[in-house]
């Protein structure tokens, strides 16, 4: 199932906001990651776990190890300008690749406005982030000792999606499905998003690389329990 658009017809605001993190996530990508070329920017600014749990810096040539202690591989880390604490919000703001950067910013520009929309701009940039960094949180929680490094913008729009979820159950969504184009409640679209998610989660080892479905699961928890406390005083 692929998300192509949503119902709009309640929002009556310009999502100055979101439109904003768009744009911020695009220029990141084209000018400081250079498309995805640009390796010793996105392994310098991506969230490493280990660099979290440590509070230490790695850089150079280090091991991967899986889950029973064999090394599996090496990375290459590049040392972080700052604290390591500060990838948080830098590798919110990154991507792996064009494909990457489409998907997320296309399930933002559809999910994000009717946010917005409900809880105000401030309350929505504080909660964008508030997502990601519970989202980058569930990763290291799960694979302390990774180092391999995790980026995007995944997991605070994972949040906005969990928000959306709770706020907005029954708005239309047009949606791809089995090569079909049809229109389905946000709960259909967003419950087997989810699902799919936690049982990939289960099935990916901790620490392995590819996507961070732990992540995903976080920051759609934690836009669940919060969106009701952004959106309290608003109508």
């Amino acid at each position: 199932m692929f998300p192509l658009g949503d119902d709009n017809s309640d929002r009556t605001i310009t999502p100055y906001v979101n439109y904003a993190l768009i744009a911020i996530n695009i220029l990141v990508f084209v000018f400081l990651q250079g498309l995805g070329g640009n390796d010793a920017f996105t392994y310098a600014f991506s969230l490493v776990p280990k660099e979290i749990t440590t509070g230490h810096d790695l850089a150079g040539i280090v091991p991967v190890v899986d889950a029973f202690g064999k090394t599996v591989g090496k990375i290459q880390l590049e040392p972080t300008p700052g604290s390591v604490y500060l990838t948080f919000l830098t590798s919110m703001f990154m991507h792996g690749g064009i494909s990457h950067i489409f998907g997320n910013m296309l399930f933002l520009f559809i999910f994000g406005d009717n946010i917005e929309n409900h809880i105000g701009h401030i309350r929505y940039a504080v909660f964008y982030l508030l997502c990601g960094f519970a989202a980058a949180l569930g990763q290291i929680v799960l694979g302390p000792d990774s180092v391999i490094p995790m980026l995007g913008a995944s997991g605070a729009i994972s949040g906005v999606m969990g928000g959306y979820l709770l706020l907005f159950p029954t708005n239309r969504v047009r949606v791809i499905l089995f090569n079909f184009l049809t229109v389905v409640p946000a709960y259909v679209a967003l419950g087997i998003w989810i699902g799919y998610q936690i049982l990939l989660g289960f099935l990916t080892p901790a620490g392995s690389g590819g996507v961070a479905y732990a992540a995903h699961i976080g920051g759609f928890l934690a836009g669940l329990a919060t969106v009701k406390i952004f959106a309290l005083g608003k109508k």
